[in-house]
């Protein structure tokens, strides 16, 4: 199976086409597009073009090209690139130094032959679901630009949705990459929480920061997942475990998957549209089953106070002497989360505790689990509710509805797009979740292949 991303390593590796001539398309692709989208708030095109002419200066020599050579992506403005500004999003962060060297995922993606175009939009310092960012403009959804792209990683995934480069990377803290993925109809892949080194990004929340990479295919999403893997010593969280292929082989691949839908909760704060995904997902995959994980809606609470607390602390004294930088969406809840009281948090992480037992207990019968990624297809920019359950949500709030009971336990997620749209919605995707044990990131990633091969889960172009 071939992707995007793939077709160019393969192209460049025959000769076919040049790295530079790639890159050159790529640029005038995001030059063409991306004023309507504003995905980038940087592009990095004199590091890009050297990036490319060593690839081809490889080929020319004769020496074997790496797995993602030629292949252009783009990063959240939370990785360090060395030479820009690290913005996270935030106006607080625009005067600080260049980064002095890049993110080890970064460093990763070059090894792999990748070659970086630029920084992309995200919402303030990852604490959102839409990427309507105050300082830099909001990134607008490919399928429709008067939607959201959904967030924080709202500018990797409408990047490509879009079509501007076929990977990107991005973090997740509650849902912010499964959430754009869905929204845009683009792959996303959260890992377990501590696979991949967090090393030389802007933290957010230490107990459920995840990195990882978005694409337009799930073996693109294998791929990028490939080149990224192994520890870190200097992320404590970062488990020193060897790597797994992302995909297994031909006959590995014929294995049975046993997949149950995660009802009770995620069926209750799902939409008909998200609920159709799902059901066409199930029926896909081949399941009857469902389950309940009956700590979901604790365990969304719990990671709604270790947020709050953990990310009001990181901002605590900027907060007080730069409290007019920090855009209106995020710096009161900010705020009140560093006022949270520590009994508080201590009981959040017991609940963490028991629900992570409860949510693996359920791999004991079961390979994969599905869920809604979110509750709604992508909501007009500037929206302030959810209709959903027969009530109103705050519509920012209520985008993580479905992901924050599984960050919370740390889960490894494949989120594939779905397109169960009718009428006035039939343009907008939809996300399923693909859950699996931890560790297993082969499961979901391989069940999002079966989905993208019978024809449910695919990335449309915009």
């Amino acid at each position: 199976m071939t992707g995007p991303a793939l077709d160019i390593a393969r192209q460049v590796r025959s000769g076919e086409r040049s790295a530079v001539a790639v890159l050159d398309a790529t640029l005038a692709r995001i030059r063409e597009r991306d004023p309507r989208y504003n995905c980038f708030t940087e592009i990095t095109e004199q590091r890009a073009r050297q990036e490319a002419a060593a690839i081809d200066a490889l080929r020319a020599g004769g020496a074997p090209l790496p797995p993602l050579a030629g292949v252009p992506y783009a990063v959240k403005n939370l990785f360090d690139i060395a030479d820009v500004t690290t913005l996270a999003g935030g106006k607080v962060n625009a005067a600080n130094p260049p980064a002095a060297q890049d993110a080890v995922l970064v460093r990763r993606m070059r090894a792999a032959g990748a070659v970086l175009v630029g920084a992309l939009n995200m919402d303030e310092h990852a604490y959102g679901f839409t990427t309507e960012n105050t300082h830099y403009g909001a990134c607008r959804n490919p399928h429709d630009p008067g939607r959201i792209a959904g967030g924080s990683s709202g500018g990797s995934a409408a990047a490509v949705a879009g079509g501007l480069v076929p990977l990107t990377l991005g973090s997740d803290t509650n849902g912010s990459i499964r959430v754009p993925a869905s929204l845009c109809g683009v792959f996303g892949l959260k890992p377990t929480f501590g696979r991949l080194p967090r090393t030389g990004s802007f933290p957010f929340v230490g107990d459920l920061d995840h990195l990882g990479p978005f694409a337009a295919s799930a073996a693109d999403l294998a791929a990028a997942y490939d080149a990224l893997q192994g520890p870190d010593d200097r992320d404590p969280a970062c488990a020193p475990r060897a790597a797994d292929p992302a995909l297994p082989d031909v006959t590995d691949a014929d294995r049975p998957l046993r997949v149950a839908v995660l009802e009770g909760y995620f069926d209750h704060w799902a939409g008909e549209q998200a609920r159709r995904a799902v059901r066409l997902a199930a029926e896909a995959l081949g399941s009857s089953d469902s389950v309940e994980f009956a700590a979901a809606a604790q365990a969304r609470a719990a990671a709604f106070v270790i947020t709050a607390a953990q990310g009001g602390a990181l901002h605590r004294r900027r907060l007080i002497t730069h409290y007019d930088y920090y855009e209106p969406h995020s710096r009161d809840r900010l705020v009140a989360g560093s006022l949270v009281p520590a009994d508080w948090v201590q009981q959040a992480q017991r609940v963490r505790h028991r629900a992570s037992q409860e949510a693996r207990a359920l791999f004991r019968r079961y390979d994969v689990l599905l869920a809604p990624a979110t509750p709604v297809p992508a909501t007009p920019l500037g929206a302030q509710w959810l209709e959903l359950a027969g009530g109103r949500l705050p519509a920012r709030a209520g985008m993580g509805l479905l992901t924050q009971p599984i960050s919370c336990v740390g889960l490894p997620v494949c989120a594939a797009p779905v397109w169960p749209g009718t009428g006035l919605q039939a343009h907008l995707p939809i996300g399923v979740q693909l859950i699996a044990a931890p560790w297993r990131e082969a499961d979901c990633l391989l069940a999002a292949r079966r989905l993208e091969q019978a024809g449910v889960a695919r990335a449309r172009p915009a």
